[in-house]
């Protein structure tokens, strides 16, 4: 019976048992208390989501917007071309007349 430990021994690896475990427990829950639940995870990525989505959609919008402004100011560039044309052959027929 040499390789059986006494019930001291018994005792104290008992004891060095609780305590590890309380330790561990103890971690585990501090672990747990930094966790997100699943609703509120749930509710933050529908949010995130939604959030997404209108920024998507305000970025076309503007991508539209920006578009029609270009197309309206090359619009006009080509209307004030056109308007100055019949000046600018009078002056430069006059001149070479």
């Amino acid at each position: 019976m040499p390789d059986e430990p006494s019930n001291g021994e018994l005792g104290r690896l008992i004891q060095s048992l609780r305590e590890d475990w309380r330790e561990d427990l103890g971690n585990l829950n501090g672990r747990l208390d930094k966790v997100v639940p699943v609703d509120v995870y749930t509710i933050e990525k529908t949010q995130l989501g939604d959030r997404v989505t209108a920024l998507e959609n305000q970025r076309e919008k503007d991508a539209e917007r920006i578009l029609a402004t270009r197309r309206w100011m090359i619009g006009v560039v080509i209307t004030v071309c056109l308007a100055l044309l019949p000046y600018l052959a009078t002056i430069v027929t006059g001149a070479s007349a």
